[in-house]
């Protein structure tokens, strides 16, 4: 979403008030109001229902990091696991309520902005660099998935066992063509409310993902008695199988919650935007996804148990490749994932135009143009990465963190001033930015680690 005024910080017709309420009174968890507030933003008119808004963020919300997470368990353990989603969906609504107060106080509509009011300009270029980081690493991981299913896809649609060499079963020429043809087109609309139609349509695919994944535990024990792929199970099943490569959870986790840099384009698309309606959009997206998550982690791992891979369509390619419902579970994941990313691509594009020209009006030029160089840098990028949980893991270790507790928490101690330090919500909002900094560094720490054993691993074979 590109606007034609870009926020300075400044808004003078802002409101800063709602029903006479200061905003640090703002609740958490929403409750019904009986009068109708009007709008916050008054330079812009949002049109987006309530129900497209739930739609775009819950795809901001859901992706790639989906397909990791029967991985995450196989690491865990289905009771750790359960409390480790459970932590970082609360954690990260909490802090879309942090966000929403931030930009309430001072009426700013853009991530990047709310880092120029806080720490001036080097906040402004952070808060770029975080949401560019992070969003090229989930495009990435998108076109990753595209990359690596749409070959064996056609493949079996072809009928065919094994590769010819043609090139449309070359995943590096299909992910450019996917991306010309059609990621291009819907990352050219001007306005992310465009895209509600086809989030809800990536949703509705993920939820037949879901509803399938829960159905092929029966294809794989049929598969299983008759040809030698064995399902390696724990002694029990796994409650609390700690390895070093539980490592990757967190970031996997958290990467698979972050919709933040999504947050205020959609809140100043929303029509009748109010903190409480927002954060009640936040609220829906991330317990829907929360479910979801959850069913398809326990229904991949207790059909993979200790076998299942970072990629969990990557698992499910060695059982049968021509399976019918296999077949049908990778296009609609597919289909999901490639909508995902022009949803994925505005709030970079918001953020280098805000960085680049920050006083110029919306032009197309412009708007093509980054659009444009964005693609070829993930193009770029996903042609040269190997492993998906490099991404994973690297990206959720380092731009999770940061847009789910560093940020929003620092922005809400800078911006709230009405409150004084040492008041319960800025002791909140500080103990939620050191928890920040405390998963960056675990998460790192043990990455490199494992990094670190695997490379004696294999050297060790030599």
């Amino acid at each position: 979403m590109e606007l034609q005024k870009l926020t300075n910080g400044h808004h003078q017709g802002f409101q800063h008030l709602e029903e006479g309420e200061s905003p640090e009174r703002e609740e958490f968890l929403p409750h019904k109001s009986d009068g109708e507030n009007p709008p916050q933003f008054t330079d812009f008119e949002g049109k987006t229902s309530f129900g497209m808004s739930v739609f775009n963020l819950s795809n901001a919300i859901m992706g790639s990091g989906i397909l990791g997470l029967s991985y995450a368990m196989s690491n865990t353990g289905i009771i750790l696991f359960l409390i480790l989603l459970t932590c970082i969906a609360v954690l990260s609504s909490y802090s879309v309520h942090l966000l929403l107060r931030s930009a309430g106080v001072v009426g700013i509509r853009a991530y990047e902005q709310l880092g120029k009011r806080a720490f001036g300009h080097p906040g402004k270029i952070l808060a770029a660099l975080v949401i560019t980081m992070h969003n090229i690493g989930a495009m990435s991981s998108y076109l990753f998935i595209v990359k690596y299913e749409l070959p064996l896809v056609i493949q079996a649609f072809l009928g065919l066992q094994h590769s010819s060499g043609e090139w449309f079963l070359n995943g590096n020429y299909l992910i450019i063509v996917v991306s010309i043809l059609i990621i291009l087109p819907l990352a050219l609309m001007r306005q992310l409310g465009y895209l509600g139609y086809t989030s809800g349509f990536s949703l509705t695919c993920m939820v037949f993902f879901l509803i399938s994944v829960s159905s092929l535990n029966a294809v794989v024990s049929v598969y299983q008695t008759t040809t030698t792929f064995n399902r390696e199970r724990p002694c029990a099943i796994s409650v609390t199988l700690v390895v070093l490569q539980t490592a990757y959870t967190v970031p996997i986790l958290a990467f698979a919650f972050v919709c933040h840099p999504e947050v205020l384009p959609i809140y100043t698309e929303l029509r009748n935007p109010t903190k409480r309606r927002m954060q009640a959009i936040a609220n829906v997206s991330i317990l829907g996804m929360f479910v979801m998550y959850l069913l398809t982690a326990i229904f991949g791992y207790l059909t993979f148990y200790l076998n299942t891979e970072a990629e969990l369509l990557h698992t499910y390619s060695k059982v049968d490749p021509l399976d019918t419902l296999i077949l049908c579970v990778r296009l609609a994941v597919l289909v999901a994932v490639t909508l995902t990313v022009p949803v994925v691509l505005f709030p970079i594009r918001r953020a280098l135009l805000q960085l680049l020209f920050p006083d110029k009006p919306f032009h197309w030029v412009r708007h093509i143009s980054i659009a444009l160089c964005l693609l070829f840098i993930v193009n770029l990028l996903v042609i040269s990465v190997p492993n998906i949980r490099d991404i994973f893991g690297i990206i959720g270790a380092t731009s999770a963190p940061s847009l789910i507790f560093i940020l929003p928490g620092l922005f809400y101690i800078r911006i709230v001033s009405t409150e004084p330090m040492n008041s319960r919500p800025k002791i909140q909002a500080a103990c939620f930015t050191a928890l920040g900094f405390i998963f960056m560094s675990m998460s790192l720490t043990f990455i490199t680690l494992d990094w670190v054993y695997e490379e004696n691993r294999s050297g060790g074979g030599h």
